[in-house]
């Protein structure tokens, strides 16, 4: 009875159930790598040196230029006043590659640009009564603080980056005051360190010239040394 109740625990599969198809295993579907927490580590973005978690990168560095050094760039400058989401959108792609310069500027442009335009049609179309005031006023203060903000930001990650002091203030409260200026002097900022990094220039050593020697080359040596020993020893004796 025991043996029975041994063998009953078994099943025993039949011709069909043994040859039934078996679900598609992608290639390399079951290695893929697993991140351990404890092995990731914080790297400086400029040299790569690991850093502890609750390591706060010094911002120290003074910039470049100035706040007010907007005549040092025309380019930048007539773009920064006449078309500012222009310039803010080449800062962001120059800051960060995996936003194009068009989303950033679009941005800008509905943010900053058109809280300005929403106030400047009111005024212009319906003139500026007690009825209208507030809503020009809301418009106004809207595209203020949306610059503030959404710029200001941007600006902090360029100070993260290269380890910057606040210039001449907080970032939000340098894009809320002098936005077209802030604007201006990011772009010099980032335009001359990526020179900077261009102009630095890497030492290269070639590998030495590989010498090869030919089998007839060989066999001459080998008879010359053959030679010299062979004289060496009947002086010798």
């Amino acid at each position: 009875m025991a043996e029975g109740n041994a063998q009953s625990k078994y099943v025993k599969l039949t011709k069909d159930q043994d040859q039934s198809p078996l679900e598609d295993i992608t290639p390399g579907e079951l290695n893929q790598p697993i991140e351990v927490p404890q092995l990731v580590v914080h790297r400086c973005m400029e040299c790569g040196q690991p850093l502890p978690e609750s390591y706060q990168p010094p911002a120290d560095e003074d910039w470049t230029t100035g706040i007010c050094g907007c005549t040092e760039d025309f380019d930048s400058c007539w773009t920064g006043l006449f078309c500012p989401c222009v310039l803010f959108g080449r800062n962001v792609e120059t800051l960060r590659d995996e936003i194009p310069w068009t989303n950033a500027c679009v941005c800008h442009a509905i943010c900053v640009e058109g809280g300005m335009a929403v106030a400047a049609a009111t005024a212009l179309f319906h003139g500026i009564d007690p009825k209208t005031s507030f809503l020009i006023c809301e418009s106004l203060f809207f595209a203020w603080w949306m610059c503030g903000i959404y710029t200001g930001l941007f600006r902090q990650s360029l100070q993260k980056k290269y380890h910057l002091k606040n210039s001449p203030c907080d970032p939000c409260l340098v894009h809320c005051c002098l936005h077209w200026c802030a604007l201006c002097q990011e772009h010099r900022e980032m335009r001359n360190h990526l020179s900077d990094n261009a102009s630095m220039q890497m030492t290269v050593v070639n590998p030495p010239p590989v010498q090869e020697m030919n089998s007839e080359e060989s066999r001459d040596s080998a008879s010359t040394t053959h030679g010299e020993h062979t004289g060496w020893e009947i002086q010798a004796l």
